[in-house]
C-alpha cells in the first residue's frame, strides 16, 4: 500500500498517514497507482457534481470543478498555467522556454489558460449533466489523464531536472502498462472513457515534435487537456449515439 499512499499523497490532498523513509525515487515507481489516484479524484468530482446536480445543472457544474481544483490542490492548474506563460514568452527560443518554465510567477498568458480551462470544465460538466452522460465515464477520464501522464514521463527525454526527470529515470514500464490493463478493465463497462486516449496521444506527439521532451509542469497541463478534450469527446459522442446532435 506505500505506493498507493504516495500516488494518492502527490496527485491528492486527501488526508494520509505519513511515509517513514521516504525517498524522491519512490514516487516514480508508485506510477502504477496514478491510475487508482485518478480514479479517486473522479469519483470525488462525479459524487459533487451529483450532489449539486440534485438541486440544479449548474450548481453541480460549479459543484464539480471546485471539487476537482480542491482535491487536487490545483497541482495539474499550476502546470498548465506555467506551460502557458512560457509558451507565450518563448518566442521558438529553448532556452527562454525553460527559463519561463521555471519561474514561480504566473504572467498573462498563464491567467488566460487557467481562466479558459476552469470556464470549459464548468461548461462541459454542465453540459454532461443535461446529457446524463454515464457517471463511470466522468469517473475514469481522471484515471486515463494521470495514466497518460505517466506515460509521457516514462516515453519521451526530461527537458530539464525535476519531477520530470525522476519520473523517467525511476519509473517502471511494467508497472505503468499493468495500471493501464487494470483501467481498461475498468473501462470496458464505459468503453466511452477510452475516448481520453485520443487527446493523450495527441499531447504526448506534440511534446515530441514540439518541444523535444518533458517537465513536471508540461506533464501538469497535459492532464488538464486530456480531461477537457476527454469530457468534450465523450459528450460529442454520447449526444450522436442518442440521436441529440444529427451525424
Amino acid at each position: 500500500m506505500r505506493g498507493l499512499i504516495l500516488a494518492l499523497g502527490f496527485l491528492t490532498r486527501l488526508p494520509l498517514p505519513a511515509v517513514r523513509d521516504y525517498q524522491p525515487a519512490e514516487l516514480a515507481r508508485a506510477l502504477v497507482w496514478f491510475p487508482a489516484a485518478g480514479l479517486v479524484v473522479g469519483a470525488a468530482v462525479a459524487l459533487a457534481a451529483a450532489l449539486g446536480a440534485a438541486l440544479d445543472p449548474w450548481l453541480g457544474a460549479l459543484a464539480g470543478v471546485v471539487m476537482w481544483a480542491w482535491i487536487t490542490s490545483g497541482l495539474h492548474l499550476d502546470g498548465l498555467a506555467d506551460t502557458a506563460d512560457a509558451l507565450g514568452a518563448a518566442h521558438r527560443d529553448p532556452a527562454r522556454f525553460l527559463a519561463v518554465l521555471a519561474d514561480p510567477h504566473v504572467g498573462s498568458f498563464g491567467v488566460i489558460a487557467l481562466v479558459l480551462q476552469l470556464a470549459a470544465k464548468l461548461v462541459l460538466l454542465h453540459w454532461l449533466l443535461l446529457l446524463e452522460l454515464p457517471w463511470l465515464v466522468l469517473v475514469l477520464i481522471p484515471a486515463w489523464a494521470r495514466w497518460s501522464a505517466a506515460g509521457w514521463a516514462l516515453l519521451l527525454p526530461p527537458l530539464k531536472p525535476g519531477l520530470g526527470e525522476r519520473l523517467s529515470n525511476h519509473g517502471k514500464r511494467a508497472g505503468w502498462i499493468a495500471g493501464g490493463l487494470a483501467l481498461a478493465a475498468i473501462s470496458a463497462a464505459a468503453p466511452l472513457a477510452f475516448v481520453a486516449l485520443v487527446p493523450a496521444f495527441l499531447w504526448g506527439l506534440w511534446m515530441r515534435l514540439k518541444l523535444g521532451g518533458q517537465t513536471g509542469d508540461i506533464l501538469g497541463a497535459g492532464i488538464e487537456w486530456c480531461e477537457s478534450a476527454a469530457l468534450l469527446l465523450a459528450g460529442v459522442l454520447f449526444a450522436l449515439a442518442r440521436g441529440i446532435i444529427a451525424g
